[in-house]
């Protein structure tokens, strides 16, 4: 009996750990911590901003079970986040025109644009909508678990290739792709929220 427990105990953990890892490997939140890791090295700062925002988003959402959905609406949260991809993305382009190789971000930003490119993009995104469903199913600690292992051993990840990349890649190159892609991700937020039904529905 006591076998089978921990045998339960561990699915409760590993099945949102490898589903929540599938589903975050080259999404967007995780390719938005790649890029921003390349443009600071302060990584540990970064790291700190991306957990927090993990660790509010996603904790909430397996607090709450299914009901995060209808907490906050998703096109709102949409509109504001990709106002906010689009924003930083054209200060990116600015600051590498404006200030050259000099463009980094410093410890306090490092923290604050880890924290709220992830708090904001993470919100309504599937990882979080997976992690309620899975506490309604499982033990919610031990999806807390499972999930926040997941995305702290991906944004590792992402951190490192990230640094990798910035001392092996031509910096504006890497500054001009992470402009880019920022205005990309703001561009198909807002595209998102326009055509949910939610906002039809506002108009």
């Amino acid at each position: 009996m006591e076998g089978a427990n921990i045998i339960e105990t561990l699915n409760e953990i590993l099945i949102p750990l490898v589903a929540v890892g599938l589903a975050e490997m080259g999404d967007k939140t995780q390719l938005s911590v790649l890029l921003l890791s390349s443009r600071t090295k302060d990584y540990i700062q970064l790291l700190l901003g991306v957990m927090l925002a993990f660790l509010l988003a996603d904790g909430f959402a397996i607090l709450v079970g299914s009901w995060v959905t209808s907490v906050v609406p998703v096109h709102l949260v949409k509109l504001i986040s990709g106002t906010l991809f689009i924003l930083f993305g054209i200060m990116i382009l600015k600051g590498d025109r404006d200030m050259g190789d000099k463009s980094s971000l410093s410890p306090k930003n490092a923290f604050v644009s880890g924290f709220s490119m992830i708090f904001l993009s993470e919100w309504g995104d599937k990882t979080q909508i997976a992690s309620s469903l899975f506490a309604t199913e499982y033990d919610p600690g031990m999806v807390f678990i499972g999930v926040m292992t997941a995305l702290l051993m991906l944004s590792i990840m992402a951190i490192w290739l990230g640094r990798f990349l910035s001392g092996r890649v031509d910096r504006k190159v890497i500054t001009k792709v992470a402009g880019a892609v920022f205005l990309l991700i703001g561009l198909s937020f807002l595209l998102s929220a326009l055509t949910s039904s939610a906002f039809a529905d506002i108009i």
